[in-house]
């Protein structure tokens, strides 16, 4: 992760950080309009580490949030990752503050307030280290009435989307195959350069399909491989990675139509569209245990309870029950690179997917609808073992 290089002011100019405005509420989109040094402005509750990473990436100055970036339903890890990174973080100024920013203006942010000139356009909480270890500890006091609220949100999605989790109903067939072979999925996230490097030697002997999830599918790009498949959101996407992907999959929620149409012609890409719930990375999980994948290493994908919460709770139960339907294959890049390098033994790794079977069988067991998911587990329990002795000496 890039450290940004603000705009400092001179000595005899005002105090704060100065540099344009780049206004959007998704934070996602605003990403690929940011330049080093400008101000972005955003409305993101419980800012994740993934959004952070991106705005220290494009080397902001200072950030400012309409929302709290901290709510302190649970410890997000956004404020954490740009007060680091030394960029200013002013937090909860409000919708208004859109309103009376245009893009493109020169702004000063100094002390919570967001000056044009010598006028102040928005107010908010500066959030330091100090602050921001404060309300992260305050958050994780609050972290078992979260996990209930999970707990309740995985019932109820599981009642909505069972025809698709454990039948696999509206997942698209591919052109690519993927029977019986190794798979990585790409996520610009979470050091995923650390792991697509680390990644090299496995990625040269095995020779998987490569998944690049929106912006992905550029990460692989940038690391030297084309992916064989895009999948998410082309607008999160380069013309050079869609052009480059063997095979394009737009996933969309089911009461959108597709965004770029005329730029899809233009490039030539005919894509398939996959509408469902959940997020791109579940939807790739999804098409690679369709299509019959053998292995499935998760790059830039988070590892643990914090970041996991950190997706926000319209993306936790999906995350959760999708790799709930994936099962055993799955495994995270840094796993992968053990597993090449021959240093687990079979029993660790056994006890590892059993661990992680067993705690997802009582989490679910603790929903009404757990016993639903009992055959399903069982299977899952048989496959695991069995592609264990698979691909792993004793």
């Amino acid at each position: 992760m890039r450290l940004p290089t603000a705009r400092r002011p001179r000595r005899d100019s005002l105090p704060g950080v100065t540099g344009p405005v780049r206004l959007d509420r998704r934070t996602d989109t605003i990403l690929k309009r940011l330049r080093p040094g400008d101000v972005a402005v955003i409305s993101h509750v419980d800012l994740d580490r993934t959004s952070a990473e991106g705005l220290v990436d494009r080397g902001v100055a200072a950030v400012v949030n309409a929302a709290e970036s901290l709510s302190g339903r649970y410890p997000s890890l956004g404020p954490q990752v740009l007060v680091a990174a030394g960029i200013a973080l002013v937090d909860a100024v409000g919708e208004a503050a859109f309103g009376r920013l245009r893009e493109g203006d020169v702004v000063r942010v100094h002390d919570g307030t967001v000056y044009v000139g010598d006028q102040p356009v928005a107010n908010g909480d500066v959030l330091d280290e100090q602050t921001v270890a404060e309300r992260t500890q305050q958050a994780r006091a609050g972290m078992v009435s979260r996990l209930e609220a999970f707990t309740l949100d995985s019932a109820d999605y599981l009642r909505r989307e069972h025809e698709l989790l454990i039948d696999g109903v509206g997942v698209p067939t591919l052109t690519t195959a993927l029977t019986g072979r190794h798979v990585v999925v790409v996520s610009a996230t979470h050091d995923h350069r650390a792991d697509l490097k680390a990644l090299r030697g496995y990625l040269r002997d095995r020779h998987p399909v490569l998944i690049g999830v929106d912006a992905g599918a550029d990460a692989l790009l940038q690391a030297g491989h084309a992916p064989d498949l895009a999948v998410g959101d082309p607008e999160l996407m380069s013309d050079a990675a869609l052009r480059r992907a063997r095979e394009v999959v737009i996933h969309l929620p089911r009461d959108a139509s597709v965004v770029g149409r005329d730029r899809l012609d233009r490039l030539g890409v005919e894509p398939t569209v996959f509408t469902g719930p959940g997020t791109s990375d579940d939807a790739a999980l999804l098409l690679a245990e369709a299509g019959g994948a053998e292995v499935i290493v998760t790059v830039g994908s988070p590892a643990g309870l914090v970041p996991f919460l950190d997706g926000g709770r319209s993306a936790m139960a999906s995350a959760f029950l999708t790799r709930m339907r994936v099962g055993a294959r799955v495994l995270d890049a840094k796993a992968a690179v053990s597993l090449a390098g021959g240093s687990v033994r079979a029993w660790q790794l056994v006890l590892l997917v059993l661990a992680g079977l067993l705690a997802v069988g009582v989490s679910v067991a603790a929903t009404p609808v757990g016993e639903q998911w009992a055959d399903v587990l069982g299977d899952q329990l048989a496959e695991a073992v069995g592609w264990i002795r698979e691909i792993a000496p004793w």
